[in-house]
């Protein structure tokens, strides 16, 4: 094998493969980077039977082959080479990287012990990137870290007739957010995946700027998984399997008492009080006519409050929130304002969780579609 690549290209080929190859693995072989060299083209692929990165480039192929290289070393070295073609052969079971005075002589890890990446034919739809990647942001913040239940690690894509709901929740909290859906000729509606929130943070954030990107949900006999495209680039991801729990039916269909507030003086305020904070404990938010008090009593020797302007729709309103929950959905509101609504429960002394969602000025709610439910911490009362 012998090929010649443009440096800055392929570095960037190269980081794509690997960004989603875990740190450690049991599995040596699965912590490389298959190169293939054909007529005009290098393909990059990387596969640790979760999830797979695969990637074109342009290349002036000399001699087609197939060689394996630890992903991890080739990235450090392709971001580090001097700006000059980067030229790749293969000797002897070892692999020669030249770059204008530079030299490396790498390892061949055995391609034939590496397992065959998944084939993607069929498409279930296509959606804009950068809503997309906007919508995903938003949401898998509010997804479990706790691997205990691996259900809730995950983000929930239900396709609907001509939209995308992504759902996820950590059962203290629920982000949902709609996106354009185009399913083309296939009948993709009421189809569920369950995707990885770290996997599908990374694709978010790698198509981000694609344009467009093609979906495909694929469910076999052994294997369910998803697949994006775009830009000559595809990752697949092996779906959680499970039942996702209903939580969307949570969401009131109206609420009449809310209060609007400008954003980043709620996010400041919130994190000046809770400084004073001992971990894992609340803020305490009082609404009224007069704006919103928040109100932190840390220990004996710390305590803070601050009142900021609040437009209150309705009565008066106490509320407890843990700040670092609040502060997620405040960062993922993009917009000057944010509404935040008091629902109600069977219980008139206990407060039932708050709803924030965006406000594009005082008077007019967002348009994005995004929905956090927050439950009050109640635990600390």
């Amino acid at each position: 094998m012998k090929f010649q690549v443009n440096r800055d290209v392929f570095s960037e080929a190269v980081s794509f493969a690997v960004k989603l190859l875990p740190q450690r693995t049991t599995q040596p072989i699965l912590s490389g980077v298959l190169l293939e060299a054909t007529d005009g083209a290098l393909t990059l692929s990387s596969f640790d039977y979760e999830v797979s990165s695969r990637t074109e480039i342009a290349a002036e192929v000399d001699e087609q082959g197939t060689a394996l290289v630890s992903g991890r070393l080739l990235a450090d070295i392709a971001s580090r080479l001097p700006n000059a073609p980067v030229v790749f052969s293969t000797q002897d079971g070892k692999i020669l990287v030249s770059c204008g005075s530079a030299r490396f002589t790498l390892l061949s890890m055995p391609v034939e012990e590496y397992p065959t990446l998944p084939q993607i034919d069929d498409q279930t739809g296509v959606l804009p990137a950068e809503e997309f990647a906007a919508a995903v942001a938003q949401v898998a913040v509010a997804a479990s870290r706790d691997d205990v239940t691996p259900v809730i690690t995950g983000v929930q894509l239900e396709v609907g007739d001509n939209n995308l709901s992504l759902v996820a929740t950590d059962r203290y909290r629920v982000a949902v957010r709609e996106i354009d859906w185009d399913s083309g000729s296939s009948s993709a509606a009421g189809t569920t995946a369950l995707v990885p929130a770290r996997t599908l943070s990374e694709i978010g954030k790698t198509f981000a700027h694609s344009g467009t990107i093609g979906v495909s949900i694929v469910r076999g006999d052994d294997r369910e998984l998803i697949a994006f495209k775009a830009d000559k680039k595809t990752v697949t991801s092996l779906l959680i399997k499970g039942n996702f729990p209903p939580v969307k039916r949570l969401f009131p269909e109206t609420v009449e008492n809310y209060a609007v507030l400008n954003t980043a003086e709620l996010v400041e305020a919130t994190r000046r009080v809770s400084l004073v904070l001992e971990r894992e404990a609340a803020l305490r938010f009082s609404f009224s006519i007069d704006g919103l008090t928040l109100e932190a009593a840390g220990s004996e020797q710390a305590q803070a409050s601050e009142t900021i302007d609040a437009h209150l729709v309705g009565e008066d309103t106490v509320v407890s929130l843990k700040p670092a929950f609040l502060l997620d959905g405040l960062g993922a509101v993009h917009s000057e304002f944010v509404r935040i609504s008091f629902t109600k429960t069977e219980n008139p002394n206990k407060p039932g969780p708050v709803l924030i969602t965006s406000q594009s000025s005082r008077d007019t709610a967002g348009s994005d579609n995004y929905k956090y439910l927050l439950q009050p911490n109640l635990l600390l009362r």
